[in-house]
Formats: structure tokens, C-alpha cells, sequence
């Protein structure tokens, strides 16, 4: 297989966001932690174009999902893109193209592959966590470098209760028991937190967004009291960029 080089890489990059700042503030945060330029990636907002074919993603190098404050995907009357991108996820699944998928994108690949999604209140994430390592997070591609603890951005009032068949956990939470899953075989990783978030864009991140998650000024204080730096977190996207699209590392997905 030719690999290519980074400056030849281009990524397709699905976002579900409907406020411009936002939809800005996010690519940038792709670009920033993967290493790439922000001409190698081509945004198709599912807010902006509600249908669009399984194999848009065919001409790309990978594909990669973004969060959402905007939408659920318990909610696909009300959101009509919802399943035209769980079919693009399937499709990706079926031909073996590299997919990250964070937060939104983590509970749409879950919901595609035949797991199951709830909204939980009391179990909601609002800031920054400890993530966990499972003992398969020791000898997976991205996972085996990173500290078991490591700090990361999460924010979230749906999560999974029932993973798919075929894919492997290799992190949780306390408050949350899936927070990162490879997909067996497959060049396919989901996270539940936010890998392309660091605690600057959390702090304007959350202060936007406060009366969709937060119920006082109170918990809104102490989330931006408790900001801390989340370097492991935001490694991950440059880690899969050269591990899993440059194959920096031996690599076997078969």
C-alpha cells in the first residue's frame, strides 16, 4: 500500500454545529491537534446539507466527526441527518476507511453499529476528567503510550449503555463506563470525550454554551476554576494522523 505523504492527505471532516463562532472554533481545533493544514480538510455540515450519499467520504483519506450542543441522536424526526450519517458510518465501517469520531460522532458510530444511546442527567460530563485505560488500551495503536489518568475535555448528557458487537474498550470514567472504542479489524476509533478540545477552548466553549448545560453560574464558576492543561487528550488526533494514516508504526487492521 502507498502511503502519503502528510501534505497530500485529505480529510473529510462532518460537523454538527449551527452557530458559525462554533463551526469555526472546531475546524480549527481539528487542524491545530492532528498537525494538518486547514486546506487538507473539506467541513460538510449536516446542519447545511441534511442528505447526503454513504459514499461522500470515498475520495478522502479519512473521516472525522465533530461534537454537536445542537443536536441528538435520539432524535432523528426532529434531526433528519442523523441517519444518512450513521449510513456514512456504516459505509466507512464497510470499506475500511479511517474514521475518528469524537463526542456526537462517538454516539453515532455506537448508535450505527447496533449499540445503544440513552440521555442521562445524572450521569451527565461537564468539564475535565481522568480517563481510564482498560488493560486493551496497553497494546492498541494509539492508547499504549498514554498514561492511565490522563486529563481530558468531556461534555456530555447522552452516552452509551450497550456497545456494539466488534468493538473494543479501551477507556472509561468514573460517571461514564465508555468512553473510547476501536472498532476490531477496522482503522475506526470513537471517543465519548473531546480529543480536540484543550481547557482554552473549554472555557469559551462552556461559557457559550452554560444555559444549554449548566443550571447555575455556580457550576459554571467551578468548571472554570478546575481547568487544567490536557496535552495526552489532544495528542490523540496527531497520534492517528501518523499511526493509522501514515502508518508510522506497525500497523495490522486485518
Amino acid at each position: 500500500m502507498n502511503i502519503k505523504p502528510r501534505s497530500q492527505l485529505r480529510i473529510l471532516y462532518m460537523q454538527i454545529r449551527s452557530d458559525a463562532l462554533t463551526c469555526a472554533e472546531e475546524l480549527q481545533e481539528f487542524v491545530r491537534h492532528s498537525g494538518l493544514q486547514a486546506s487538507q480538510f473539506t467541513t460538510l455540515n449536516v446542519f447545511e446539507q441534511l442528505t447526503f450519499p454513504p459514499g461522500c467520504a470515498d475520495a478522502y483519506d479519512a473521516l472525522f466527526v465533530g461534537g454537536s450542543s445542537d443536536a441528538s441522536v435520539l432524535e432523528p424526526k426532529t434531526y433528519p441527518f442523523v441517519e444518512p450519517a450513521k449510513a456514512l458510518l456504516s459505509h466507512c465501517v464497510d470499506q475500511s476507511l479511517p474514521v475518528f469520531a469524537s463526542c456526537f460522532g462517538f454516539q453515532l458510530v455506537v448508535e450505527a453499529l447496533g449499540g445503544k444511546v440513552i440521555l442521562d442527567h445524572d450521569h451527565m460530563e461537564m468539564g475535565i476528567y481522568p480517563i481510564r485505560l482498560t488493560p486493551a488500551a496497553q497494546t492498541d495503536l494509539l492508547f499504549h503510550d498514554s498514561p492511565d489518568g490522563f486529563l481530558a475535555v468531556s461534555g456530555h448528557k447522552e452516552r452509551a449503555v450497550e456497545l456494539p458487537p466488534g468493538v473494543t474498550l479501551l477507556a472509561f470514567t468514573e460517571r461514564c463506563p465508555y468512553h473510547a472504542i476501536k472498532l476490531e479489524g477496522k482503522p475506526f476509533y470513537g471517543f465519548q470525550f473531546h480529543p480536540e478540545v484543550d481547557h482554552h477552548d473549554l472555557e469559551s466553549r462552556i461559557s457559550r454554551y452554560q444555559d444549554r448545560y449548566l443550571k447555575t453560574d455556580g457550576h459554571l464558576q467551578e468548571i472554570l476554576s478546575h481547568l487544567y492543561p490536557t496535552p495526552e487528550a489532544n495528542l490523540l488526533l496527531h497520534k492517528f494522523v501518523d499511526r493509522v494514516l501514515l502508518r508510522s508504526e506497525a500497523t495490522d487492521f486485518n
